[in-house]
């Protein structure tokens, strides 16, 4: 005998499911279609949630897909720490321009980074979700490499950061070049000569 198949009670869901659906259909909207089609009614409708409860989380849908491009790259753009800082940096330097080729993220980014030059809520959800905690997470693993010694007690974290994630972005946004031509190793190993 077979159990029948759950079936969700009524009343209102959890808001961190919620949360979660919206998420993950800003989401998929914005890799799939682009910036265009993440739309407050839009997501309203494939979340099953309210819009007034998205206008209460998100000043703007441009906020949202702010966050949902964080959510949705996080698990991909994890920086390891071996021990091998050149080895971390280019793992997590190829996961970036992987994620930007092969997983279709570099119009999305490029939409939101344009469009965040125009929409203030997007502008700092970009900061506040995406740029500032990605830069942290580097700025952590530099740090931990100056303390073993495999930089220079002296060398300039911010602007290695600049060096590494900046050229990815300069070919993405203004030079507007493949960047699968990009050689990862070289540029690792001219910002670590930098560094050291």
């Amino acid at each position: 005998m077979t159990a029948a198949p759950s079936r969700r009670g009524r009343g209102r869901r959890p808001a961190a499911e919620v949360r979660s659906d919206v998420l993950t259909a800003a989401g998929r909207l914005l890799l799939g279609e682009g910036i265009q089609a993440v739309t407050f009614e839009r997501i309203a409708k494939e979340a099953g949630a309210s819009k007034t409860t998205l206008y209460k989380w998100w000043p703007s849908p441009g906020a949202l897909a702010a966050e949902a491009f964080f959510a949705q790259s996080e698990p991909l753009l994890e920086f390891p720490d071996t021990g091998d800082l050149r080895v971390d940096l280019i793992a997590q330097l190829t996961s970036f321009v992987r994620l930007l080729t092969d997983g279709g993220a570099g119009k999305p980014i490029s939409e939101l980074i344009g469009a965040a030059q125009m929409d203030p809520d997007l502008s700092e959800a970009w900061s506040r979700t995406y740029a500032l905690p990605r830069r942290e997470l580097a700025r952590e693993r530099l740090r931990s490499a100056q303390r073993n010694g495999e930089i220079g007690p002296d060398a300039d974290i911010d602007i290695t950061i600049d060096q590494l994630w900046g050229a990815c972005y300069h070919r993405l946004l203004v030079l507007r070049i493949p960047l699968e031509d990009l050689n990862v190793e070289r540029l690792v190993a001219s910002a670590l000569r930098g560094a050291r």
